[in-house]
């Protein structure tokens, strides 16, 4: 077992200031156990934590790192950006450049506005509905996340779910009382609400391929459905793409499947690994906000210079050197030598994945919603969780994440990640057999 003092005891000064010290959940390894790794440095496709030991990163900083990190064009982009001032707190023409970017890339998307976060981004979208519509109801999806907004941190997905408080306190229930929750790919239930509420509903918020309950596809018909009820009801259909924007596809899943949301919903990759979120749509849509309209949003440090400036660099580099073949290409490898290895050690499994993305759930069903997801064997899958960080390999510390692909990553290391992981589950079974 490799040695991580130095962590823990990181760990240990960050309890004393900072609550459970990490400033995220999905960081604290409450559903794996144990003590959270602190990184020192990130290089290509590597993680490193202060003891000096090497990971093979799958988690990208929960996404964004889809060129691994220190990409040269990103660093020199942020390098030149900062040089010229951090922050403004008034226009720059970078704003300008990356919205542009954006608007091309995405069909849907005639104008965007920026904001910090992707929390952000899904608030906004969700007022912008409601201003827009003038009705107050949204519908959201069991095991969906879309940030910490009060009125959608109901039965919610990420860290969310992995801590077993899907309904968190604090939240009043008024502010829940107009979200109404659904199950993902549930077309009858879908169906069922927009003929008894539809002249009420404001807009559909989802994850066009979930990530936050682990990966999780749509299906054709439950796309489909939504367009057409969403249409046919006067809704907006709300696509939260801040993890699936420019990661499935150069514009997002969207682009991919050929779907038409009203708002989308970016972060992550948009912003090259820096804190933005974005949201955009249909410009009659848009020009309902302040100042061109009056529905109120702002933010102090929206279109940061030096977020911007990583962007457009990341967008840049994915337009001119696409990598989506190559990530299918991996993960079509990937998924295959999961699924045999975990099927060689007898441990029954199901593969999710699309492009770049992709979750192993440790379960018999096959994984299309909230409720099948919850009957993984989250125990087991601590235990794979820890046998593959001892060999090197940074997986999400919960079974309900998705993970990710990075451009530096070759065959050679698909390929060491599904022996090690065959090396992990054989030790995982032997060890339960012993304990027989």
């Amino acid at each position: 077992m490799p040695n991580r003092s130095s962590s823990a005891s990181a760990f240990d000064r960050a309890k004393r200031v900072i609550p459970g010290g990490v400033n995220s959940p999905a960081r604290a390894f409450g559903a794996v156990g144990g003590t959270p790794l602190f990184i020192s440095r990130a290089e290509g496709p590597y993680l490193f934590d202060l003891d000096g030991n090497r990971y093979l990163d799958f988690i990208g900083s929960w996404g964004p790192m889809i060129l691994g990190h220190c990409h040269p064009a990103v660093v020199e982009a942020s390098i030149a950006a900062v040089r010229n001032g951090s922050s403004y707190g008034a226009p720059c023409q970078l704003e300008t450049e990356l919205a542009e970017m954006v608007i091309e890339a995405v069909p849907t998307v005639e104008m965007v506005r920026f904001v910090s976060s992707g929390t952000e981004a899904t608030m906004s979208a969700i007022r912008l509905a409601r201003g827009f519509t003038g009705r107050d109801l949204i519908i959201k999806f069991a095991g969906c996340y879309h940030g910490h907004v009060d009125s959608l941190l109901v039965s919610a997905g990420s860290s969310a779910l992995t801590h077993g408080v899907p309904n968190s306190p604090g939240v009043p229930k008024g502010c829940t009382d107009d979200t109404l929750v659904l199950q993902f790919n549930d077309v009858d239930g879908l169906k069922a609400v927009f003929q008894a509420k539809g002249d009420k509903i404001a807009g559909v918020i989802l994850e066009p391929v979930v990530g936050n309950m682990g990966l999780v596809m749509p299906t054709p018909a439950f796309r489909q459905e939504l367009r057409r009820l969403t249409q046919f009801n006067g809704a907006l259909l709300i696509y939260d793409e801040v993890m699936t924007g420019f990661r499935l596809a150069y514009g997002g899943a969207q682009v991919l499947f050929g779907d038409g949301p009203d708002i989308t919903a970016f972060g992550k990759i948009v912003g090259g690994g820096y804190p933005v979120g974005a949201y955009g749509g249909r410009a009659d849509v848009m020009k309902k906000i302040m100042p061109a309209g009056p529905v109120f949003q702002a933010g102090t440090l929206s279109g940061n210079p030096v977020a911007m400036a990583a962007g457009i660099a990341t967008l840049r580099e994915l337009k001119k050197n696409p990598p989506y073949q190559r990530f299918e290409e991996l993960g079509t490898r990937l998924a295959s030598g999961l699924t045999e290895a975990a099927e060689n050690a007898g441990v029954p499994c199901q593969l999710n994945r699309l492009g770049s993305m992709w979750t192993l759930f440790f379960t018999t069903t096959p994984v299309v919603n909230y409720e099948t997801a919850k009957a993984s064997d989250t125990k087991l899958f601590a235990r794979f969780f820890w046998e593959m960080m001892d060999r090197g390999f940074y997986l999400p510390c919960s079974q309900f994440e998705a993970a990710f692909l990075s451009t530096p990553m070759t065959t050679d290391h698909i390929d060491q990640t599904i022996a090690a992981a065959g090396e992990s589950l054989s030790a995982i079974v032997n060890e339960m057999r012993i304990r027989e």
